[in-house]
């Protein structure tokens, strides 16, 4: 098993690690019930508004939904007054231009009626035949326009091969045409689109310092989406402040851009700053902002901000759309408030307000996450029932599901009803089945089924590694995960603190502390430094083995490594010290742990419960009781 997963291992990527924090919640959240007050007020000419709100899409800011056409549909007037030619399948397209590529004389205007046939095939995505049909006009001596150019750029984006799209400005200057807006714009959203943030700013510059071309709201918001995909909120908004410097008013994608962003990354306050900002210039929000600024507030979990807004967006004849209600399923949902959950998604289905994959993903995961499968299934199966509403994340959580309850064979299930839906598993469900098989100790098939991934050109991630050292380590083989380890360090795969947890815990638990210490110690010659969970996993080994003065040490020099302790790290060295008969070191800890915010739990008090018991008891231990009571 050791040699087939080393041959991944280089070409492994990082990790994509999904947490779920919970939250307080009301015993009754006003959510479900602002939601049901939503639907029965709804009146006849608010449903007519929300058929033009935003699509009900996944994501919020489908700023270039579609984008292929983004250049075309900015400049119809180029056409003047021919007939627009219409085609709707690439082989009605390619009969048309070939008609008009050999009855036609090469005039300078023919170059219109070809850019219609571009601009549809563009729509259709095949960027590649546009850039081949574009090669035999030139060979007929067609001359390309701005229009026609634009077009071109914009396909090799779409086929994220930047270096041809900048080789076609080009072809502007050798033709005597000056790039307009609409043709930076196309380059600067190519360049947002594959992620090269950086090289996007350097055109937006180069065009600004240029002076002849004006950049517009799109090209400001498109630029402004690309700080925003990398995280950099503060250049995002300092783009928004120039667009008033260049005498270019924001719009309210401009805005919703950002405040989605800003509400991604929990920084709500600053969300709410921009929102009133945009309220004062007279931009009015729409359902796209409101439900950027609802999933803020319920990721932090201020219901009643929630509420609030939900409230304010209805008084203001906005109704909330899919992507709003599914929000609200996905909160209640993580919060184990399936019922109400399920509540939201029958008043939408009675409002024919038709939920959506995400919408029944999240409710399916809710189910899962209280282990109620047969529920769980139950959704799963009607979305099969309405066709093409079942991807494989919905596979994924099911198989996440029956794993983590233990139901390996049920899991498998699913796996294999994928092939039958022509779905393709992809790196989680392989990580996730093999996780399942080792934690039910069928370690053979979680090889097998290792194998198998790579056969498929899968490659593991960090986070298959992890499970596979975690199956190892619980399953009596950890001289083979430590080899393992040894061999991802070898192959450079970047690893994560996680991956040195698991090691250092197998070690602790099979009671090689001294090895576990090695581990331990070595973590920040890999750029990485222990987390709390390392220094509490390393307190309780070296605890267990008696070793509590260096257990001690540990958590004295936590926070001068920037790593404070928590509740449970308090827990595990009191029990230690308890556990080793130093009760008055048990006490001191127990007062500091109390001065720190933190309680001691279960296994903890039972222990104290134990020592109280007993015929002489630390008159300390007394007094400190006496107080906190």
């Amino acid at each position: 098993m050791l040699k087939m997963m080393g041959k991944a291992c280089s070409a492994s990527s990082n990790s994509h690690y999904c947490s779920r924090r919970g939250m307080p919640f009301l015993h009754s959240t006003p959510l479900v019930v602002v939601a049901a007050a939503l639907f029965h007020s709804q009146s006849n000419a608010t449903k007519s508004r929300e058929s033009h709100a935003h699509p009900p899409s996944a994501n919020f800011l489908a700023f270039f939904h579609s984008q292929s056409s983004y250049p075309i549909a900015s400049r119809q007037t180029h056409l003047g007054n021919r007939p627009n030619i219409i085609v709707s399948n690439v082989e009605d397209a390619l009969k048309v231009f070939h008609e008009m590529l050999h009855s036609r004389p090469p005039l300078p205007s023919s170059v219109i009626p070809f850019n219609q046939i571009l601009t549809q095939l563009s729509k259709l995505k095949h960027y590649s035949t546009v850039i081949t049909l574009n090669r035999q006009m030139l060979l007929c001596g067609i001359v390309p326009d701005n229009y026609t150019l634009s077009i071109i750029i914009n396909c090799y984006c779409h086929l994220n091969q930047m270096r041809f799209g900048l080789s076609v400005l080009a072809q502007f200057f050798k033709l005597g045409l000056q790039p307009d807006v609409f043709t930076f714009t196309t380059l600067i959203h190519g360049f947002v689109l594959h992620n090269q943030v950086p090289e996007a700013a350097r055109i937006f510059t180069k065009m600004v310092e240029g002076g002849r071309c004006k950049p517009n709201v799109v090209t400001f918001t498109t630029l402004i989406k690309g700080f925003c995909k990398i995280g950099n909120n503060s250049a995002a908004i300092q783009l928004l402040g120039k667009m008033d410097e260049r005498g270019c008013e924001p719009n309210i994608v401009s805005y919703s851009t950002i405040i989605h962003s800003l509400c991604k990354d929990t920084l709500i306050d600053e969300a709410f700053n921009l929102f009133s900002e945009m309220i004062s210039r007279g931009i009015a929000p729409d359902v796209v902002t409101y439900t950027s600024l609802i999933q803020g507030v319920c990721n932090k979990g201020h219901w009643k901000q929630a509420t609030r807004l939900l409230n304010e967006m209805v008084s203001k004849g906005i109704f909330p759309n899919v992507v709003t209600f599914s929000v609200l399923v996905h909160t209640l949902c993580k919060e184990g408030m399936v019922v109400e959950a399920k509540t939201v998604v029958d008043m939408m289905i009675q409002r024919h307000i038709q939920p959506d994959t995400i919408t029944y993903n999240s409710l399916m995961d809710g189910y899962c996450l209280r282990g109620e499968m047969d529920e769980a299934r139950q959704v799963f199966d009607l979305m099969i029932s309405k066709g093409s509403m079942v991807n494989v994340q919905s596979c994924n959580i099911l198989i996440n599901g029956y794993s983590k309850g233990k139901k390996i064979d049920k899991a498998y299930k699913i796996f294999k009803e994928m092939r039958c839906m022509d779905l393709v598993p992809d790196t989680v469900t392989y990580t996730t089945l093999i996780d399942g098989l080792c934690k039910t100790g069928r370690i053979q098939e979680a090889e097998e089924l290792f194998s198998e991934m790579q056969g498929c050109g899968l490659l593991p991630n960090v986070q298959t590694y992890a499970v596979i050292l975690d199956g190892l380590c619980n399953n009596q083989q950890l001289s083979t995960a430590v080899e393992l380890l040894r061999e991802l360090e070898a192959r450079k795969l970047e690893l994560d603190i996680v991956i040195y947890n698991i090691i250092i815990e197998g070690l602790c638990k099979a009671g090689e502390v001294q090895s576990a210490k090695d581990v331990f110690c070595g973590v920040p010659s890999k750029g990485l430094q222990p987390d709390v969970r390392a220094y509490n996993i390393m307190i309780g080994g070296l605890c267990h083995n008696g070793l509590i003065i260096e257990a001690e040490k540990l958590l004295r020099e936590m926070g001068g490594k920037g790593c404070y302790p928590d509740g449970c790290t308090y827990n595990t060295i009191i029990r230690g010290f308890i556990n080793n008969n130093e009760t008055s070191r048990a006490t001191r800890l127990i007062q500091e742990m109390l001065e720190r915010g933190f309680s001691a739990d279960a296994s903890t008090m039972e222990l104290i419960v134990d020592l109280l018991s007993k015929d002489t008891v630390d008159p300390a231990l007394l007094a400190l009781l006496k107080d906190s009571v």
